[in-house]
């Protein structure tokens, strides 16, 4: 039941955000196409925040040694991926209008495609090991240092000559620079993607427990080599 309303509250809360993206009124300067905002600008945080979650959940591991922490953090940390990826598609779909290209070598989009392999290869690492504990313990590891990432990606237009824009909300030394009215459609996208993130982990990490439990039982019926090898019998049979 928890699920249910967690899936009904985030498509409630999408057709708002969308609703409310196509309501206000249009970029001054890139017209309509300035409408990607609404879906990209949360994509990109849904993906800090799968991130995070993945880096505290691997953290949590480290130090507490139960798996349902490292459920957690593969949990959000394919979540991320996804968000990743749909936030390097809607970027480029973004680009072609304004810049005239599908893809530059800008410093934020290079650090946000090397974010998205650098977690792609989180997961794959995962499927190399069936050991739940080895493979909890080296994947927090690899969790924790690839949340490097994080900062470095979001503040790189800052730090760099960037094609891409500065950013809009979060920024080192200023308050965020958007009408009010964009302001607030923006946020509601940001809200309804979260509320998109908590309803999919929930779903995810159910997964999770029964990847595990499948595992489990699959270990505990294996055959051990050998196993078909009788043992002798020795005793003679003398007939009359």
């Amino acid at each position: 039941m928890t699920r249910t309303y967690l899936q009904i509250a985030a498509i409630g809360t999408m057709v708002t955000a969308l609703a409310a993206g196509l309501l206000v009124p249009a970029d001054a300067v890139q017209g309509d196409v300035g409408r990607l905002m609404y879906v990209h600008v949360p994509g990109a945080w849904l993906a800090y925040l799968s991130f995070l979650v993945t880096l505290t959940a691997s953290v949590a591991f480290l130090f507490t040694r139960k798996l349902r922490w490292d459920r957690i953090a593969v949990s959000s940390a394919e979540i991320g991926v996804y968000f990743t990826g749909l936030t390097i598609a809607l970027g480029m779909i973004w680009a072609k209008p304004i810049w005239g290209v599908w893809w530059t070598w800008d410093a934020r989009l290079i650090l946000t495609a090397v974010m998205f392999f650098v977690y792609l290869g989180y997961l794959a690492l995962r499927k190399t090991m069936t050991d739940p504990i080895v493979r909890a313990k080296r994947s927090a590891v690899f969790g924790i240092l690839a949340a490097v990432q994080i900062p470095i990606v979001h503040f790189s237009v800052e730090w760099w000559r960037s094609l891409h824009q500065p950013a809009t909300i979060i920024r080192p030394d200023a308050s965020p620079q958007i009408d009010p009215p964009l302001f607030a459609a923006l946020m509601m996208g940001v809200a309804a993607f979260t509320v998109a993130y908590v309803a999919l982990m929930a779903v995810r990490i159910e997964l999770a427990r029964v990847d595990e439990a499948i595992d489990a039982a699959h270990n505990s019926n294996a055959v051990v080599a050998g196993d078909a090898v009788g043992r002798p019998n020795l005793k003679v049979e003398i007939h009359d």
